[in-house]
């Protein structure tokens, strides 16, 4: 029993090297001629104390990341895809609802 477990053990590490590796997967087809990426845009620009992010797709703003020197960065979104930053409804002075992040991961 023992030299067959010898054997065994000795073996193990060499059937590593018996093993056939995968063939790797295959390249991602070319893009097609009208098809476009969608990837955003992103200027980035100091204004003040704070650094602000603009992301635009076809030219159309659609979302900014604020940056303030203290504090956590918060995000204003267009939603309805107007160019216009969404505002609270119910709120006399319209002013930009920021939303903040909150956990990632």
């Amino acid at each position: 029993m023992k030299p067959l477990l010898l054997i065994l053990l000795l073996l193990f590490p060499v059937a590593s090297l018996w093993a056939e590796d995968e063939p790797p997967p295959p390249p991602p087809p070319p893009a097609q001629e009208g098809e476009e990426e969608l990837e955003p845009e992103v200027t980035i620009r100091q204004q003040g104390s704070r650094t602000i992010h603009e992301y635009r797709v076809n030219g159309q703003l659609y979302m900014v990341k604020i940056v303030p020197k203290k504090g956590p960065p918060y995000y204003l979104m267009d939603l309805n895809g107007d160019g216009q930053m969404d505002t609270q409804e119910d709120d006399p002075t319209g002013v930009v609802v920021p939303q903040w992040v909150f956990l990632r991961w």
